[in-house]
């Protein structure tokens, strides 16, 4: 006598056949990889124990400490805070980028040190309607290593003044949610928080904080 099996089992023995589904599927996933990305610019100076808000402005629209409305180097989001209707997005991994602005003089060692700033004292965070869910500390955040100051044209052996300092620290972006993503469902609504500590020293100029989320897009199509 063979056993029945445990519930959901299919009363099927090995070697005896393969067991088909008794409807077809009405309907698909289509899943695309891509990014989704936002910026939050910082004025100089204390930047202790503030918090500041990503991915709150959409494609077009003034926010997020820039004057003019965002462009396209800033976001793609679409709908401030959301995800579109019809689509859910599965976070696979968190990038950060701090820069200095394009708006003031930067002198290479002063930005160097504002850049470890974020890194050393900034931690990124969800921030849902009801909760808030820490990430992990900047510094663990990202794709490469140490900061790389820029000199390009004319400005190549020129004064410090027309340097641009970026950095981008850790391996956080190859390994943060690759195992476990984040989902996303359509419609839901989201923040990035970028908190800094109390010990986090004043900046000298002003910054640009680029936050990229690394994952994909899925949605259904229906079939029949």
């Amino acid at each position: 006598m063979y056993p029945y099996g445990f519930p959901g089992v299919p009363l099927v023995q090995p070697g005896a056949g393969t067991s088909v589904p008794l409807e077809l599927p009405k309907e698909v996933l289509r899943v695309g990889e891509q990014s989704i990305w936002s910026t939050v610019r910082i004025g100089a100076g204390a930047v202790a124990s503030q918090a500041f808000r990503l991915f709150s402005t959409p494609l077009g629209q003034q926010g997020q400490g820039f004057a003019a409305g965002l462009s396209i180097a800033e976001t793609n989001l679409k709908e401030g805070g959301r995800i579109p209707s019809g689509l859910a997005f599965d976070a696979l991994g968190v990038a950060c980028i701090p820069q200095g602005a394009d708006t003031a003089a930067q002198v290479i060692p002063d930005v160097a040190q504002d850049v470890q700033t974020f890194l050393r004292h900034g931690v990124l965070s969800w921030d849902f309607l009801q909760t808030v869910i820490d990430i992990a500390p900047i510094s663990l955040i990202g794709a490469g290593g140490g900061t790389n100051v820029m000199r390009t044209g004319a400005n190549q052996g020129a004064a410090a003044a027309a340097d641009v300092v970026s950095a981008v620290n850790g391996f956080g972006g190859l390994w943060v949610y690759r195992k476990f993503p984040v989902a996303l469902p359509a419609n839901s609504t989201f923040n990035i928080l970028m908190r800094l500590g109390t010990n986090a020293p004043a900046t000298t100029v002003a910054y640009d904080v680029k936050v990229a989320l690394i994952g994909a897009f899925k949605t259904a199509i229906e079939i029949g």
